[in-house]
């Protein structure tokens, strides 16, 4: 874990605070001593000493300054994520109206109400969307956004930094990749479920890497760089500290669930012809291509640990789906 700075009681807005890392970090800023205010799009509920403003739709106009009024430090979370089922007619558009212009938005209000740092929750899609099995993604690479999404990322990430230098606000970025945990959406708990009903899964030839960042990690990751003085204009990449195969990680959540694993061999070359046919060829670079980060740079700089190993972060994950699945 982090060596923590005393937080006393500063003040910190968290956006996008009613999502699943965002209950998750306002509980545990909380927790922590610190005034937390989550911003939430319409009125909604947050316990753990949370108060809550409701803000609208986030774009270029909205009116952050209820939300920022007495505020030090803002971590942004709230964004336009990856849709399954894409309707706009030009999503590009769609996705900067948000991760761009809602961001530097709020960027340009924060420095002049005073906010003298700014942490933003951005995508290891910057990076790029796989790496080989030698490869592992850092801060230095040269970023290579490989949709969308990742573009209105790293287009915000570049707006945050014009306006640092602007105005002297501290930014600092954040790149996770997979997040998982207690409350997790997509593909994650579809695992779960596809493990837990005994469905045979063509899994077994994934020899993969992949990194993922347990949530509780990842908060506790944010809370190292809103408190920290050496975060100020710097960019991190965060993870449980482990690669793991999808195969692996079927197995490992088959034993966590009390479960025989049904993971069987199928050729990933001939797999890859019948997803392609299909048109889920997405899903199938994520089930069986590699994508793993060097996360060297966070733990060097800001002293920071993992409190939680990638075992505890499944074990926990898997109870709160038992939990949540009564008669399963």
């Amino acid at each position: 874990m982090s060596d923590k700075l005393t937080t006393g009681s500063r003040q910190a807005l968290v956006t996008g605070a009613n999502g699943f890392v965002g209950r998750y970090l306002c509980a545990e800023m909380f927790c922590q001593g610190w005034q937390v205010r989550g911003a939430v799009r319409s009125s909604a509920q947050l316990s753990d000493g949370a108060d809550v403003v409701a803000v609208g739709n986030i774009d270029g106009d909205t009116d952050w300054m209820d939300a920022l009024r007495g505020v030090e430090v803002v971590v942004h979370l709230a964004a336009r994520v990856h849709v399954m089922k894409e309707t706009a007619a030009d999503p590009l558009a769609e996705f900067l109206k948000v991760n761009l212009h809602g961001t530097a938005n709020l960027a340009r209000q924060a420095a002049r109400t005073g906010v003298k740092r700014l942490v933003y929750v951005s995508s290891i899609g910057v990076n790029g969307y796989r790496t080989d099995e030698a490869q592992a993604f850092s801060e230095q690479d040269t970023p290579h956004p490989h949709n969308v999404y990742a573009i209105s990322k790293w287009q915000a990430e570049q707006a945050l930094h014009r306006i640092a230098q602007e105005t002297g606000l501290e930014v600092v970025i954040v790149r996770p990749p997979l997040v998982y945990g207690p409350g997790a959406k997509g593909n994650f708990p579809q695992l779960l479920a596809a493990t837990d009903k005994g469905i045979p899964l063509p899994l077994k030839g994934a020899g993969n890497a992949r990194s993922l960042v347990y949530v509780g990690n990842l908060v506790d990751a944010l809370i190292a760089c809103a408190a920290h003085p050496a975060a100020a204009g710097q960019t991190y990449i965060v993870s449980d500290g482990e690669a793991i195969s999808t195969a692996v990680l079927v197995e490992k959540i088959a034993q966590a669930l009390g479960r025989k694993s049904r993971s069987f061999y199928f050729p990933p070359a001939l797999l890859r012809v019948v997803a392609a046919l299909l048109g889920r060829s997405g899903q199938i670079d994520r089930l069986f291509g590699s994508l793993r980060v060097n996360d060297a740079k966070i733990r060097r700089e800001l002293f920071w640990t993992p409190p939680y190993t990638l075992a505890q972060g499944l074990h926990e994950t898997v109870d709160w789906y038992r939990n949540s699945m009564p008669g399963r």
